[in-house]
């Protein structure tokens, strides 16, 4: 850079942080400047998650409201210094935060490779072998957290991602939005948290937690791999409770004949009704089944096939239910002048899907800023993808919508309860 160069640009950036002050931002504010937003990767209670160029590469942002964190900011300072202080190969990095008047941003590294199970999808073939070498890549970030008294307590496939599209690339867990550290070896955690399949029953009783939920949830996620199917599938959150707490797990014949018992013993020592009978991590790591060496070569992409075909169709539910979460976000906003929303609330739910599934964000036609060319694209590729659906998939959506705004009604109301109990958590 010349030296009028460097003096045009010292004298913008001087300029720029003068007029913040004047706008009453706060300083760290002044490195927003560095990052170029691009599409939307989630949204959530509390923000919305979007990816953006910054001066080493892409990273995901979370934006957080803080009108929607007021009272109970210590949650988002915790997730802060928590992700500050992991640094492990199979854990996403953090990269920076900053602030402005409304909102908080946290900038994670960007894992592009895709979730897990649509990664495996992409292959020719995925065995019990495979199987194993994966779950044994979970364990060690798991086993890191717990050395560090941190409970995840929402591991699910949706939080697996790989971290580029190479062949060889790790596989990385993400999502500590209600992560905890724990003050001591023998605190408990009294809140409703985790995903609705994957919540340990002492969880969905509310009868105080620890570290065993994420064992439990890991337990739930091996049984999925490696048949395709959930140990416990009701879908009333009753019988869901009554389901776990009986913990009769099964391995049906059709399904597992070919799977070593090495794997179903490994899952059996995880799925433990009372948390004091799971193994921990520690014991986890030392099973047989995670060296690989009694693993099968049985193929498992036909049944994680089919549980992705299942789950495509809760997908495309979700992607109703995301695009209203980002319509009521733009809605919170307190400086709508300076927004990080994207215009498109329907377009943007869109892009998750595609981002999920590890496709190329220039095949996607993503760039910078709200309203952009990229998210044009991504708006006309949604239509011509509805054109595609068949009658009776746009039957199952249309019945499947009614009913999950229904439930989203629910959830909101459970929303507004745990996080009075949160708050109550946060100060004990």
């Amino acid at each position: 850079m010349s030296p009028s160069a460097k003096f045009r640009h010292v004298l913008s950036s001087f300029v720029s942080n003068m007029l913040n002050r004047l706008h009453g931002q706060p300083e760290s504010y002044d490195k927003k400047s560095k990052y170029r937003f691009g599409r939307t990767l989630g949204a959530g209670t509390y923000g919305i998650v979007r990816e953006a160029e910054g001066p080493d590469g892409r990273v995901a942002i979370k934006i957080i409201l803080k009108k929607n964190v007021r009272g109970n900011e210590r949650m988002v300072l915790d997730e802060l210094d928590m992700l500050q202080r992991l640094k492990h190969p199979h854990i996403v990095k953090f990269v920076d935060w900053f602030e402005s008047r409304d909102k908080y941003y946290i900038v994670t590294e960007l894992a592009t490779g895709g979730e897990l199970f649509d990664r495996i999808c992409q292959q020719g073939k995925f065995t019990e072998k495979d199987a194993s070498q994966t779950i044994k890549q979970v364990l060690g970030a798991v086993d890191y957290l717990h050395k560090n008294n941190v409970v995840h307590r929402d591991l699910k496939p949706e939080n697996l991602l790989y971290l580029t599209k190479e062949a060889d690339s790790d596989l990385v867990l993400a999502d500590f939005g209600i992560a905890k550290m724990l003050g001591t070896k023998d605190e408990v955690l009294t809140t409703m948290a985790g995903s609705f399949g994957y919540a340990a029953p002492e969880v969905m009783l509310k009868q105080g937690h620890g570290k065993p939920v994420d064992m439990w949830s890991l337990g739930i996620i091996t049984y999925t791999l490696l048949c395709g199917y959930s140990p416990f599938r009701s879908e009333n959150l009753q019988d869901l409770i009554d389901e776990c707490s009986a913990c009769h797990v099964v391995f049906h014949d059709r399904y597992w004949k070919d799977v070593s018992d090495d794997a179903k013993d490994f899952i059996l020592k995880l799925l433990k009704a009372k948390p004091e009978d799971r193994w921990s991590s520690e014991q986890a790591l030392a099973h047989p089944w995670l060296s690989g060496e009694n693993a099968t070569d049985h193929n498992l992409l036909p049944e994680i096939s089919a549980y992705l075909t299942r789950a495509r169709l809760r997908r495309g539910i979700e992607m109703v239910k995301l695009a209203n979460r980002i319509e009521a976000l733009k809605m919170q906003e307190d400086d709508p002048d300076n927004s990080d929303m994207p215009k498109d609330a329907t377009s943007a739910a869109n892009q998750t899907r595609h981002f999920q599934s590890g496709k190329n964000a220039n095949e996607e036609g993503s760039s910078g800023g709200g309203g952009s060319s990229g998210e044009k694209k991504e708006g006309e590729q949604a239509v011509g993808e509805k054109r595609t659906l068949s009658k009776a998939i746009k039957g199952a959506i249309f019945r499947e919508v009614v009913m999950a705004k229904v439930r989203e009604m629910k959830e909101q109301e459970e929303t507004l309860k745990v996080t009075g109990e949160a708050t109550g958590e946060g100060s004990k």
